[in-house]
């Protein structure tokens, strides 16, 4: 059995599965509960100035018969006095002394309001901050969350002011509605960040109700945007997670979040650089002890690898991803059908034929009708191995290279090498 305690920044947990800042995480009896399961750590439900949330708020997307394929919301931060959430920090903390324990927090953009706040936490026993400069629902109207997580300026000088009092690692939570998330995730790091973690929701509206014609969900007959999570935000989530793990001005530790829903997720949330993870929607849909198929996944995962620990998958992906310009523009796979699974439903036709590059053709022998695919005008889109309903009926097979590796930036660089020996030719020849 692999070793799955990590190391995130100076925090310790037995597993990389925390429980991310949010309902789940609300109370001491919840985290509890958790930690009685099996999660490694719990970012604890953010906490500042007492709030008062909305009734409804929450709404889910379903798709393609899947339930919470996505999940909205429009909650704020903790709506419990302060004293409370710290005191059962300090009882939590006290009955699972192995387990991480982090306080999310945010305030108004003022030294004095950060200091204030870092220290009260601090006292009870946190093992590290978590500056939630992601909400993006109605905090950011006062001027906290994604307001602060949006300018990197800012992100820069409050984590600044809250590395000069704490005293435990400081993790930063970035907002995805930023054009570049790099760009604050290099602030949080100027700042001081220990680490940061990567995504808060995004901006969103599940839905609306076609027969009230009412948002969904709505206060009243009114409706605000809220932010956006689960299964369905995990690509975008992963890829902001690559970039500032391949970016060398970031460089601090990364704890990912965004659609995280089993053992799978979490493997390549840590190939692709993350050293641990965070999980909110999936615990919100099937409840804390889905930890335990997530622990056992992972480490028969990691013995079948032949890996000894889950620090040997952080960052092994990350050199592979790269820029579109820096892809082989000789490399070549083509699509080949295998008559004998495939059930000649032509949804790889129909999609080829009207949508892509029309290389499928229908033919008929003696034996009936049948697809294959002319790979002399195939791209290896993946398109018909993508909308094909049955596994091995369609295989991508890479063809043997007629032409050495070149990239477009490769290409151009020639181009412009050999525009600049013509220029020079044409100079040496007028004079």
């Amino acid at each position: 059995m692999a070793d799955l305690s990590i190391n995130l920044a100076g925090i310790r947990s037995p597993n990389p599965f925390w429980l991310a800042s949010a309902p789940p995480t609300n109370t001491g009896y919840q985290v509890q509960r958790a930690f009685e399961a099996g999660w490694g750590g719990a970012v604890w439900k953010t906490l500042g100035e007492p709030i008062i949330n909305t009734s409804s708020r929450f709404a889910a997307v379903h798709f393609g018969g899947q339930r919470v394929a996505g999940f909205n919301n429009i909650e704020l931060i903790s709506d419990r006095p302060l004293e409370v959430n710290l005191r059962e920090i300090a009882e939590t903390k006290k009955r699972f002394p192995d387990r991480a324990v982090i306080a999310s927090l945010m305030v108004e953009p003022t030294r004095e309001k950060w200091h204030e706040i870092v220290k009260k936490v601090e006292a009870v026993g946190v093992d590290g901050l978590e500056l939630n400069f992601g909400c993006p629902h109605g905090m950011a109207e006062r001027g906290m969350g994604a307001a602060s997580g949006q300018q990197p300026d800012l992100v820069e000088l409050q984590t600044m002011w809250v590395k000069e009092v704490a005293t435990t690692p400081v993790i930063v939570k970035l907002t995805p509605n930023i054009t570049d998330i790099t760009a604050t995730a290099r602030a949080a790091v100027r700042g001081g960040a220990d680490a940061i973690s990567l995504i808060n929701t995004i901006n969103s509206l599940a839905g609306v109700d076609l027969d009230s014609w009412n948002t969904v969900p709505h206060v009243g007959g009114k409706g605000a945007h809220g932010g956006y999570c689960g299964p369905a935000v995990k690509p975008i989530a992963l890829n902001m997670v690559a970039e500032c793990a391949r970016n060398p001005e970031v460089g601090v530790p990364i704890s990912g979040i965004g659609g995280i829903s089993d053992w799978r997720d979490t493997a390549e949330f840590l190939l692709m650089g993350a050293t641990g993870v965070q999980v909110c929607t999936a615990a919100m849909h099937h409840g804390f002890r889905i930890v335990e198929d997530m622990i056992d996944g992972l480490n028969d995962y990691l013995d079948e690898k032949g890996l000894s620990s889950v620090a040997e998958l952080v960052g092994q992906t990350v050199p592979r991803y790269s820029d579109w310009g820096n892809l082989d523009l000789n490399y070549k796979v083509v699509a080949r059908i295998n008559r004998d699974v495939c059930i000649n439903c032509n949804k790889c036709h129909i999609a080829c034929e009207d949508t892509s590059h029309q290389c499928i053709d229908m033919l008929t022998d003696p034996s009936g009708s049948y697809l294959e695919v002319v790979e002399e005008d195939c791209v290896g889109c993946n398109l018909c191995s993508i909308v094909c309903p049955v596994d091995g009926a369609i295989e991508m097979v890479e063809l043997v290279p007629e032409q050495e590796p070149v990239t477009w930036n490769e290409r151009q660089s020639a181009i412009a090498m050999l525009q600049s020996v013509r220029d020079q030719s044409t100079k040496e020849a007028i004079s």
